[in-house]
């Protein structure tokens, strides 16, 4: 099958009978299976041990204490991300810690539905176009257009749940809920920025795809966890790229927005919180083990790969190289596919990066791999799509045995492997967008050097 199942699944809505009907059975199989993750994590007593760190941030800010030597719950967890987080974490001091919990399961079940229906519109967009299903908005249609565009959005709506209704078995979304995590919300503030952009249909530069505050979400999130920031430098190397031929174009408005909305936010932050942002972006910014021990099997970053396949809780030198290398490579492949027009590809080659080349990269921070492999579904087939998705839902991780002593420093080749295969998947799809670059030079060398031999031809006939 050439074309995935979920792009078809959209394809074919104007030739399905009871769009409704489909839609009610997504929609209740979702909620079927949202009721027993629900159930499972109450059952396994999960903590949401995070949240209850942030809770406590909140109230630090609120007491005026110091906020980054505050410790919080049994396992005395220090503040790790910037001021400005904190600020937005005083409001989970309004609720007893029951009904947080509530609200934060609840709250991040419709965020991961929301972050599936983004990461499908991303990776279907350049596929349904390719087919001649990219339209307009309803309300700059015909009459009898729009209402055959509402088959489709509600194929897209049905893919959608079935596709959550599965994700949030997968590690890092269980990890996520169990823990209380961020992680979804700061996904969706980032890709509803990214599918702001203007496609390249005419018709569409008037319509709800272009938003004047595009970026702010990249902005917001890197101003609560710096990761995301890296998204920002890739509109800005494909905005400059870009500019050489159009000038001012929207990845540049979008990379300036993100910038402006930080430092804005972070400027915030120093005021309300001065000497907390003074310690944090002169010292504790740079304190890599503040959030963990970089061997530990959870951190799937290559700064973790680096550790355990050392056996030493410090890789050295080995770490920033390699770091460095990866970073060039993700974004060179990322800003590659978005100058193709790919801009899912992009997308997923830039949160492979981050992810690959941040100190810390938990297993829970690896929610992008629903459009990773919602992307490899469109643009390899389902069957790789399929295998990507298994190692996410393998939770090959935690097979090993994990005592108090630190096992990862002393994993064997087989431990070692499985504690690697997110990062291995992420370098697995930056070599695919790398490849597909280095074939799209080829075709363009082809298609020039035809060029020129039919044009010295034609001078020769003269």
């Amino acid at each position: 099958m050439t074309v995935p199942v979920l792009v078809q699944l959209v394809r074919n809505s104007d030739r399905n009978p009871s769009p409704r009907r489909a839609l009610l059975i997504a929609a209740a199989v979702c909620l079927v299976s949202f009721a027993a993750f629900w159930t499972a994590q109450r059952a396994a007593g999960v903590s949401m041990i995070d949240l209850l760190v942030y809770r406590a941030e909140g109230r630090t800010v609120l007491d005026g204490l110091d906020l980054y030597a505050m410790r919080a719950t049994h396992a005395r967890l220090p503040m790790t991300y910037p001021p400005f987080a904190a600020l937005l974490f005083t409001p989970l001091t309004l609720p007893g810690v029951p009904l947080l919990r509530t609200l934060a399961t609840a709250g991040n079940l419709v965020l991961l539905v929301v972050f599936v229906r983004l990461s499908l519109q991303l990776a279907l967009q350049g596929q349904l176009a390719l087919h001649g299903k990219t339209r307009p908005p309803k309300e700059a249609l015909p009459k009898k257009l729009a209402q055959k565009a509402s088959p489709q959005a509600a194929r897209l709506w049905v893919a959608t749940l079935w596709v959550a209704a599965f994700a949030v078995w997968c590690e890092p979304v269980w990890t996520t809920l169990r823990y209380g995590q961020i992680n979804l919300l700061l996904a969706v503030a980032v890709l509803w920025d990214l599918t702001r952009e203007p496609a390249r249909c005419p018709a569409l530069l008037k319509g709800r795809r272009q938003h004047r505050w595009a970026g702010a979400g990249i902005g917001l999130a890197a101003a609560v966890k710096l990761t995301p920031a890296l998204f920002a430098v890739l509109l800005l190397l494909v905005g400059l790229v870009r500019a050489r031929r159009t000038g001012w174009n929207p990845w540049l408005r979008q990379a300036a927005t993100a910038t402006v909305v930080f430092v804005g936010a972070t400027l915030l932050a120093a005021v309300v919180l001065p000497a907390d942002s003074l310690r944090f972006w002169t010292g504790t910014l740079f304190e890599t083990g503040r959030a963990g021990l970089a061997e530990d099997a959870a951190n799937q970053s290559l700064r973790g790969v680096l550790a355990r396949l050392s056996h030493t809780g410090d890789p050295a030198l080995w770490w920033p190289v390699a770091a460095a290398v990866v970073a060039v490579a993700g974004l060179t492949a990322a800003v590659a596919a978005a100058l193709r027009e790919e801009r899912a590809g992009a997308v997923a080659g830039c949160a492979a990066t981050a992810l690959l080349i941040s100190p810390v990269s938990w297993s829970h921070h690896w929610v992008w791999y629903v459009p990773m492999t919602l992307y490899v579904a469109v643009r390899v087939g389902a069957g790789w799509a399929a295998a990507g998705w298994l190692i996410f839902c393998s939770y090959a991780l935690w097979w090993g045995p994990r005592p108090s002593d630190g096992p990862e420093l002393a994993q064997g080749a087989l431990q070692m492997a499985l504690c690697a295969l997110y990062p291995l998947t992420a370098l697995a799809l930056i070599g695919l967008l790398l490849g597909d670059t280095a074939r799209a030079r080829r075709a363009q060398g082809s298609q020039e050097a035809q060029g020129a031999k039919g044009y010295g031809q034609a001078v020769a006939n003269e």
